[in-house]
């Protein structure tokens, strides 16, 4: 008999006694009626002295342990029972042969000399005094066969870490396996150290459920189960291990790689999950047609926890799914990071509003014909204590989405229009700037804008015709009900409306008139048509349909009553062919880069460097 461990006992096991001297001595009739009793007891029990061998064995071990009792006399104990194999239980053991009064009970996975193995709950505890035939002081041993019950825990603990449905591992074994992948002695011993994931879901599979009803629905789980165990098992007839396949919850599946070679391995299994998937499901008389997303995660697993896994994996289903959908994503850190740098700014906007951490920059408008300094854009940046200086595109979209441009907006029109009633009264002399200043079209709908422009205009003391709201082509465009009526309302006031980035939205021309527009502020792609410079060696002479275009875009808004500014100048090249064609005003490089206030103030009076193209 052999026996194997089943590993470290519980604490609690090592406390609680069996059956003991005094249970032995209550018998009454003295030592005849004790071996009587201990003879025919159906609890399997020796006496094993304090060197640790049996000096008296009843027949119900005999029979447990495939002989009988008498070969089992002068046996080490520890042997037949597998006591020693595991260091808690050794120790232990030990104790209670010392006489120090541990008492233990552990279970023991023995081995018949038929082949047969069996589950038994091995119970030691002291014996008090003498016992009738043990000869000297020493311990009762009892053993109990307690396969039966083991069997049905493991029943039991199969229906609890599997899916009814598909019949695949859920996801509680799901991550109990994970768990157990990431646990250092799991990979610092052997294997590579690594670990693999593809994530994945049906897509369209609501609409089975919902077309077709959750039985159909069902089936086709269970169909796409048997494909993934296939893909699984024959990626694993050239690895260690198979793929373990689960289902985590609803149309989602995942299969883990313990001990994955690299990205190639996972890219190799995407593809192939992908392929057995093309096929049709012939399910209850019905054809269908899946696909599925896959996120891919591939890492090493020293480092990694089960939940950073399933984030990754998570984050990178949902890329694959942005993307295009049937089709498996590779997690990208880089990208990742901008995400979380996206979420990081996105939690923070309202609080940074409200901490003061943006500020304004001023870019110059000029106008073409002098090159004299006519009003300026202000520009929104964030002095984030941890990314440092961002620009309008890295949080205006995430302040749109989440509705903090409302109150970003109106601390940048207060601003503007400020530091604009500012610069007039310092130089009450030259022609006042107007200020510029960009609107989102959310700001029209979830606050007065009307409401807040009279009120900035009122405290700063700035002219209404000096203020300039600038809104995208694409809300301008179409707009109609509460966008029209405050722009109306706006126009009315005397502040200026323009549209910017014009042609790259609708370009609806004729909706021009109808609008109470009074600036175009055309795209920097047009503009960029004009960067020859016929002084230069190997310049590419520009395209004569640009020219035409933006001649032509001009004519007409000046024949509608319009000015005309021109984004993203960069050259004077640029700058001449502009004002070539009635271009009114410019803005780019070749004047300046936003800059803050105290240099715009620097700048004002310098119409022959910006008519030279000199900044």
């Amino acid at each position: 008999m052999s026996g194997t461990s089943e590993g470290p006992t519980p604490a609690a096991d090592l406390d609680r006694s069996a059956v003991t001297e005094s249970d032995i001595n209550s018998t009454s009739g003295g030592p005849a009626a004790y071996r009587s009793v201990f003879a025919a007891a159906p609890l399997a029990m020796a006496v094993v002295d304090g060197e640790g061998r049996i000096v008296d064995a009843n027949g119900a071990l005999g029979a447990l342990l495939g002989g009988g009792s008498a070969p089992l006399v002068g046996r080490v104990a520890s042997d037949l029972l597998d006591l020693t194999s595991d260091a808690r239980i050794r120790h232990a053991y030990r104790e209670v042969l010392r006489g120090r009064r541990a008492k233990l009970r552990c279970t023991r996975r023995l081995k018949q000399p038929d082949g047969h193995a069996l589950w038994a709950q091995v119970t030691v505890s002291p014996l008090e005094a003498q016992t009738p035939g043990a000869g000297t002081p020493g311990v009762l041993l009892s053993v109990a066969d307690v396969s039966a019950q083991r069997d049905l825990q493991a029943r039991l603990r199969h229906l609890q870490m599997h899916d009814p449905v598909t019949r695949l591992a859920n996801r509680t074994l799901f991550f109990e396996r994970v768990s157990a992948a990431l646990e250092a002695e799991a990979y610092e011993q052997s294997g590579t150290g690594r670990i693999g994931l593809c994530y994945l879901d049906l897509d369209g599979f609501k609409a089975v459920n919902d077309t077709l009803g959750h039985r159909v629905g069902d089936r086709l789980l269970a169909a796409v189960a048997e494909r993934l165990n296939g893909c699984a098992e024959e990626a694993g007839r050239t690895r260690p291990s198979v793929p373990l396949v689960a289902r985590l919850g609803g149309d989602e599946f995942a299969l883990l790689v313990e001990d994955s070679t690299g990205t190639d391995q996972l890219a190799d299994l995407a593809e192939s999950v992908l392929k057995v998937l093309q096929a049709p499901f012939d399910l209850a008389g019905h054809r269908l047609n899946v696909s599925a997303s896959i996120g891919v995660v591939e890492r090493a697993a020293a480092g990694t926890t089960a939940t950073g896994l399933m984030q990754a994996a998570d984050t990178t289903l949902y890329w694959a799914k942005v993307d295009g959908k049937g089709r498996w994503t590779l997690f990208d850190p880089e990208r990742n990071a901008h995400l979380m740098t996206r979420q990081a700014l996105a939690s923070t906007l309202r609080p940074a509003i409200e901490r003061g951490e943006f500020r304004l920059d001023y870019q110059p408008l000029v106008g073409m014909s002098d090159g004299r300094l006519r009003g300026v854009e202000a520009l929104v940046r964030w002095d984030h204590p941890r990314f440092g200086l961002l620009s309008p595109n890295r949080f205006v979209a995430l302040a749109e989405e989440d509705g903090s441009i409302v109150p970003l907006g109106r601390w940048v029109l207060a601003t503007a229009c400020r530091q604009a009633r500012r610069w007039q009264l310092d130089n009450p002399d030259d022609p006042p700037l107007f200020v510029s200043v960009n609107v989102a079209v959310r700001q029209v709908w979830d606050s007065d804008l009307v409401a807040d422009v009279a009120e900035i205009l009122a405290e700063t003391g700035l002219a209404p015709h000096l203020l300039q709201l600038e809104l995208t082509e694409s809300a301008v465009m179409g707009s109609a009900g509460r966008p029209l009526q405050a722009l109306q309302a706006l126009s009315d006031m005397g502040v200026g409306i323009a549209i910017d980035d014009f042609g790259t939205g609708y370009s609806n021309l004729a909706y021009l008139s109808r609008l109470p527009v009074s600036v175009l502020k055309l795209d920097g792609s047009f503009v960029r048509g004009f960067q020859y410079e016929s002084d230069k060696e190997g310049a590419t002479p520009p395209n004569p349909a640009d020219q035409v275009v933006v001649e032509a875009m001009i004519d007409l808004a000046h024949r509608l009553g319009l000015t005309v500014t021109a984004e993203c100048v960069e050259t004077s090249a640029q700058a001449t062919r502009l004002r070539s064609i009635g271009c009114d005003t410019g803005q780019g490089w070749l004047y300046s880069r936003p800059v803050s206030p105290d240099r715009i103030s620097e700048l004002r009076g310098t119409a022959e460097s910006y008519a030279v193209g000199n900044p």
